[in-house]
């Protein structure tokens, strides 16, 4: 017989607005800056390399910080909070905005090509 699934953690929007501010803010403690930015140097802006070596260091920060609102601290619990996130994103703007910088803090920037260039319109 299988056992009962753990019971996935609930958050209200306000516990989720709190969650998300303590996650962004992990990321300026000087020592996790400082593994993040080792992380990014090392991957040296390469997309591959950015998912081997930012993204794990990325996922640890955060789950340091979810863990204490009943997260598992295993990779599935930083994509049931980022899953819990993205529902709240479209219910409350300061949620949205707090993900879009979470979102910043952990993807390089892209570089687009300029307007214009490329393949010519006819």
């Amino acid at each position: 017989m299988a056992s009962a699934p753990a019971q996935q953690p609930t958050l209200t929007v306000e516990q989720a607005r709190v969650v998300l501010s303590e996650v962004i803010q992990a990321f300026s403690v000087p020592e996790n800056a400082a593994r993040m930015e080792e992380a990014r140097e090392s991957a040296c802006n390469d997309m591959g390399k950015m998912l081997q070596l930012v993204l794990p260091v990325a996922t640890q920060i955060q789950q340091e910080v979810i863990k204490a609102y009943g997260f598992n601290n295993e990779g599935e619990g930083v994509l049931k909070f980022a899953r819990l996130v993205k529902m709240y994103e479209t219910q409350d703007p300061e949620i949205a905005a707090m993900s879009l910088k979470l979102k910043s803090l952990l993807l390089p920037p892209l570089s687009t090509p300029p307007i214009g260039s490329g393949i010519p319109s006819s």
